[in-house]
């Protein structure tokens, strides 16, 4: 057990898609959306279930204020921010670049939350962040959230989607810092998960693999689409733009640039090509609708 408050109340729900899965060409009922962005903390998202874990660890360690980092649009920043004041802890985010001119997005947010945010500019991030928990009485948390140990979490999101649809033949879900995937490959194995790259890491496959290394299951057969990344991470690709306004106006559910907007391009890419397996298709919603408003691209 950690000493972090729950912060996802229960399951999140499953709902059908029956009119994207018929612009798809899929059977009205084959495709089902899991809306982990519902989760109530901070605006939602799959970073949430692994803040129970990192946050938890904060507290058992006595800290009183946490530090990590992203870039000035993460997702997991925000939550972090959202984290920290829910359990009253000072929050540090350490953010890639320099500050722009407006902040829009999750960095607004990152502000209302009462975050402390630092711009790296041409340094490191990770170096600039571990310099500044060593002058606090500070947690460090690792980009995105994510280690062996907080990818339990997804773990165990895996059981709970299996409780909810027994018969999922796959989960398509965005790669970013891997955590996310690799709990989902450890309760539902390397076939019935495909990972679609957001160019947040340099390799999305080694990085996911590593993780399982590190909690100890097999990466044999992974799946990694590494074709939705386009000019960068930071890039809006024409697929993905695609894909967002596809799901709006068949499900009216809203997507982000970064990384569900690709993930579902994946996804479109997937039943395109006639390569979804049998068995009922999850797209696992991941949040992100904040990055949406701070994309210079959209």
């Amino acid at each position: 057990m950690t000493g972090a408050p729950p912060f996802v109340g229960g399951p999140t729900p499953v709902d059908a898609a029956p009119r994207l899965a018929d612009a798809l060409g899929l059977p009205a009922d084959r495709l089902l959306v899991k809306r982990d962005d519902l989760i109530g903390l901070g605006g939602g998202g799959n970073k949430v279930r692994k803040l129970e874990v990192t946050i938890g660890d904060a507290l058992e360690a006595g800290a009183d204020v946490v530090v990590t980092t992203g870039a000035p649009q993460s997702n997991h920043a925000r939550l972090t921010a959202a984290a920290a004041a829910r359990c009253g802890l000072g929050c540090v985010l350490v953010l890639s670049g320099h500050e722009p001119e407006q902040r829009r997005g999750n960095l607004l947010l990152d502000d209302l939350l009462g975050a402390e945010v630092v711009f790296a500019g041409d340094d490191d991030p990770a170096a600039v962040a571990a310099g500044l928990a060593q002058q606090r009485r500070a947690h460090l948390i690792p980009f995105g959230g994510t280690s062996a140990r907080s990818a339990e979490a997804y773990r165990r999101a895996g059981e709970e989607l299996l409780e909810q649809v027994p018969d999922v033949g796959l989960v398509v879900v965005a790669v970013g810092s891997g955590g996310t995937m690799a709990g989902l490959v450890a309760a539902l194995g390397t076939a019935r998960v495909l990972g679609v790259a957001t160019g947040a890491v340099v390799d999305a496959h080694d990085t996911v693999a590593t993780l399982l290394d590190e909690m100890g299951v097999s990466a044999a057969g992974l799946r990694v689409d590494d074709g939705q990344i386009g000019e960068g991470y930071e890039h809006l690709t024409p697929a993905t733009r695609d894909a967002l306004t596809l799901v709006a106006r068949t499900e009216g559910v809203l997507l982000d640039p970064t990384y569900t907007g690709r993930a579902m391009a994946g996804l479109v890419a997937a039943a395109t090509a006639g390569s979804l397996p049998p068995g009922r298709v999850v797209f696992l919603h991941t949040g992100g609708l904040p990055g949406l408003f701070g994309h210079p691209e959209f």
